[in-house]
């Protein structure tokens, strides 16, 4: 009897290294908007698709673009070629019409206008250590952003896209019964404050940014009709004092930092809180062993893009810099997808 032997393929090397393609199909269909205008209409053909977003290309170019969407799951079909019509996947219409609060695109968005060019010199990133943004220009991208209210809103609705699903985890799982009051601290369009207000009536919360986000977490605020309880103050966090509250919340800062200053922020917040006061980082927390969460680890190498200090930890890095600080015990909270719910207790 011939023996089976496991032979080698060449299939999830393929998979890996034409990835960008798959990418760029699916924040191209973002940038055309294709899934907003797919829920208006419910369905459409290949023709109208082509003919609604002003394509140049042949029909076939069309079919393949769509049919790829289709096979990715971000699309349904019926018919075939010049019969097709096409209407949004369950998941598309619920985070990528851009018409509906649970909108995610935004992330999306800007990693098509700014993360995709810039990845491609992750390579030199590795050999400099320094940053691929806007700053290879002598730009300051931070500058840039807050000086004009499109990108504020843009990189606004981006950080809030990459991190809706957690904030509802989050607001769901952790346990607020001893607790009334909450900071989100660099808390862009004051999305977590809003949902965890939402999902627990007797929390007060606010969402702790710059000057200028300000008005953008406000409008966001009233969208919600939760103003009683959720409101939005203008600071700095590194200049600043963190405002009191019983519970701390920053989610995707710490990993914006050297280790330094990690230890800094996480200081600030434990000033911030009382004794039995939580701080919490959300996250794309790696795995202790650093086999599984993958997107944490890509995550560490976009700060390197971004910044050129800064990283994504792990559970075990977090301990450390919390009994550093003076914190009494951790926990950690799955949430949506690779993140985490660090817990530093006081």
């Amino acid at each position: 009897m011939e023996q089976q032997t496991n032979q080698p393929s060449p299939e999830n090397i393929m998979k890996v290294g034409t990835g960008f393609w798959a990418s760029k199909i699916l924040l191209t269909a973002v940038s055309f908007q294709l899934f907003t205008r797919l829920a208006e209409k419910t369905t459409m053909t290949a023709k109208d698709v082509k003919n609604n977003l002003g394509l140049k290309c042949t029909d076939r170019n069309i079919y393949d673009f769509l049919d790829a969407l289709t096979v990715f799951g971000f699309l349904k079909r019926e018919g075939i070629l010049d019969t097709a019509i096409y209407s949004n996947a369950l998941e598309a219409d619920t985070f990528l019409d851009k018409n509906k609060p649970s909108y995610i695109g935004g992330i999306l968005e800007m990693m098509d206008n700014r993360l995709y060019a810039f990845w491609g010199n992750l390579g030199e990133g590795l050999l400099t250590g320094l940053p691929q943004n806007e700053v290879k220009r002598s730009e300051d991208f931070f500058g840039l952003i807050y000086s004009d209210p499109a990108k504020l809103k843009e990189f606004t609705n981006a950080m809030s896209g990459i991190q809706m699903g957690n904030f509802i985890a989050f607001a769901q799982k952790f346990d607020f019964t001893e607790y009334k009051t909450l900071i989100d601290v660099g808390g862009s369009a004051g999305l977590l404050s809003l949902m965890v207000a939402k999902h627990n009536p007797h929390m007060h919360c606010t969402s702790f940014d710059l000057l200028p986000v300000e008005p953008i977490a406000n409008a966001t605020i009233q969208q919600f009709g939760l103003s009683d309880r959720v409101k939005a103050v203008g600071g700095d966090f590194f200049t600043m004092p963190i405002p009191n509250a019983d519970v701390v919340v920053m989610g995707n800062i710490l990993h914006d930092w050297d280790e330094e200053n990690k230890i800094s922020l996480m200081r600030k917040a434990y000033n911030a809180i009382p004794a039995g006061g939580a701080f919490v980082a959300i996250e794309g927390i790696i795995d202790d062993e650093r086999k599984q969460n993958v997107f944490g680890m890509m995550m560490s190498l976009n700060m390197l893009i971004e910044t050129g200090t800064g990283f994504d930890y792990t559970f075990a890095d977090f301990n450390k810099w919390a009994n550093i600080v003076g914190f009494k015990s951790t926990s950690l909270i799955s949430l949506a997808g690779p993140s985490s719910a660090a817990i530093a207790y006081k």
